[in-house]
């Protein structure tokens, strides 16, 4: 349980992100992520990231369970801090990130695959921003990566999700493949990369975030600025303490 790292010949590193039930990740999950998504790309041996994910989907947020059991504010903020972590880590990683995404991405998963650089899925993944039912904003920055913006606002305000099929059809999806061929199919496009040139890779990696027409971590962090304005009017709380008691467990399941 927990994060993993293997180095793999020819210049490929898998991390993989096991916490059961459904990969909602603690506040100390999120650093840990973030940590060694960026000890992977410093290490100079690396020439592309797969990040991955055992168990039922590849990501479901940030543990609620954990938020509301914290007294107090420590936990919020350590959510909020450790997804920015998270997400930027894999912005910023030196190399190249692959996302392999089954089963659900929600919340969180948004904001790693949005800022990954590749992403492939198998034919059950599905995506989606649950964080209005939540009482919560956040990972919209991420959402737009993947979607046209006026599909983004609709997921935004409806919760909706899309397939992994409607993102390879706006083009956000490289490939989609059967479940059982998703790592495969992951360790190849990175083995791909890895192949190349490491210091024209990383000069690449370095160039594209350069000419982005958005800064993603200043969007993100103005979102989550929202958050904090739910919490403090209450909203935030009741709809955490809503999930917990009816729906923990079952959004993944959606």
């Amino acid at each position: 349980m927990g994060i993993s790292t293997t180095s793999h010949p020819g210049g490929v590193t898998e991390i993989v992100v096991d916490a059961p039930p459904v990969n909602a990740l603690t506040v100390r999950g999120w650093h840990d992520l973030a940590d060694a998504v960026t000890a992977a790309g410093r290490d100079a041996a690396t020439g592309a990231v797969v990040l991955r994910a055992e168990g039922r989907g590849f990501n479901a947020g940030v543990d609620i369970k954990e938020m509301q059991a914290t007294e107090g504010h420590t936990a919020l903020v350590g959510a909020n801090r450790g997804c920015y972590a998270a997400f930027a880590a894999v912005y910023d990683c030196e190399v190249p990130v692959v996302a392999a995404v089954h089963g659900h991405c929600l919340g969180g998963g948004i904001g790693l695959a949005g800022n990954a650089d590749v992403v492939v899925a198998s034919e059950d993944a599905y995506f989606g921003l649950p964080e209005v039912d939540r009482g919560a904003l956040g990972a919209a920055t991420h959402l737009a990566r993947l979607v046209p913006q006026h599909l983004m606002r609709a997921m935004v305000y409806t919760c909706r999700n899309v397939t992994a099929a409607e993102l390879h059809h706006h083009g956000s999806v490289l490939e989609v493949v059967p479940a059982g061929e998703l790592r495969a199919k992951a360790l190849e496009v990175a083995g791909t990369i890895a192949a190349k040139d490491r210091y024209v890779i990383r000069r690449a990696k370095e160039s594209l975030n350069g000419i982005d027409p958005v800064d993603v971590r200043r969007s993100y962090r103005f979102e989550q600025g929202f958050t904090f304005e739910l919490n403090l009017v209450g909203a935030g709380d009741e709809h955490r303490d809503a999930f917990v008691r009816h729906g923990a467990g079952r959004e993944a399941d959606r």
